[in-house]
């Protein structure tokens, strides 16, 4: 997880998708943390991602480095109210106070659970590893 965790924050962008009906849907992110042994995303419970997530936790996420590696990411995700995340992504993205406050009634962590990622390049095999 720790690798996969190091990829993801050196990222200024990656993507996330989820599924609404039949239609795919695909939205950048770039705030992620690691606590109590899981990754979390943030999101607000007013927009359509959480009902998607709601509806199907099944989740990918894709990001590219900068020396053209990149990272597909099966999850599950689960919509969880847990403080001590929320106080730890807004200190670790101080520009997500503008939006998110630990206490507000909006403010959704998203944790990962049953986790494949996938590591991969033109170089050399994919390489996974599962948490």
């Amino acid at each position: 997880m720790d690798e996969v965790y190091k990829f993801l924050k050196e990222l200024p962008t990656f993507y996330l998708a989820t599924v609404e009906g039949d239609q795919p849907r695909v939205r950048p992110f770039g705030a992620i943390i690691q606590l109590e042994g899981k990754l979390w995303l943030v999101t607000s419970s007013k927009k359509p991602v959480y009902q998607q997530v709601a509806r199907n936790p099944k989740a990918e996420m894709s990001g590219t480095d900068k020396d053209g590696n990149w990272i597909r990411v099966q999850t599950t995700l689960v919509a969880e109210d847990n403080r001590a995340a929320k106080v730890q992504l807004l200190e670790e993205y101080p520009t997500l106070k503008a939006v998110y406050a630990p206490d507000d009634d909006h403010m959704t962590m998203l944790s990962f659970n049953n986790t494949t990622a996938t590591f991969c390049s033109f170089t050399s095999q994919p390489r996974a590893v599962t948490f």
